[in-house]
């Protein structure tokens, strides 16, 4: 299980409510939580893909090193990116959390797996992988960038991100 110091992302917001920089930005409340772990932070790594998950099990088989995956699925709806298998890896090798702008699947493993999973829906059909997809590229979610090196806090109360650690 990942350990980090406690926050609240509603105390972040009152932080940093009136920073005009864009260095701090909230997600719209838009994402459920399908993991076992509803508060999560860390570190951000992106992937970009559509309907093609390879980069997303490409990056979860790797060290997560307690960051946050980020996938810029494109807000589909069509299928999903990210199942029990690729969620249990992303537990095993590491990763804080993982980030859908998309569907998951296999709900009830995704549950179980020690790691925070927020997404759009869940989604019975896989995708069929490719391509590699793009990796470690600014991404916009829902309306938001996200660029990797920024810190994702997620927590009961939504996910905020920051250019830096803000616990620090």
């Amino acid at each position: 299980m990942n350990a980090h110091p406690a926050f609240a992302t509603c105390d972040l917001c009152d932080a940093h409510k009136t920073d005009t920089t864009g260095a701090f930005r909230v997600l719209p409340p838009v994402f459920k939580s399908f993991g076992a772990l509803p508060r999560f932070c860390g570190p951000v790594v992106t992937v970009k893909c559509f309907e093609d998950n390879t980069p997303v099990k490409k990056a979860v088989e790797s060290e997560g090193n307690n960051r946050v995956l980020v996938v810029d699925g494109g807000g589909s709806l069509r299928r999903a990116l990210l199942g029990g298998n690729l969620g249990a890896a992303a537990a095993r090798n590491g990763w804080a959390g993982v980030v859908v702008d998309g569907c998951v699947r296999d709900v009830l493993e995704l549950a179980s797996a020690q790691v925070g999973i927020r997404a759009l829906a869940a989604m019975p059909l896989p995708t069929e992988r490719r391509t590699d997809g793009q990796m470690n590229l600014p991404v916009h979610i829902q309306g938001v960038w996200v660029r990797p090196g920024d810190w994702l806090y997620a927590d009961e109360d939504g996910m905020v991100v920051a250019d830096r650690n803000l616990l620090t």
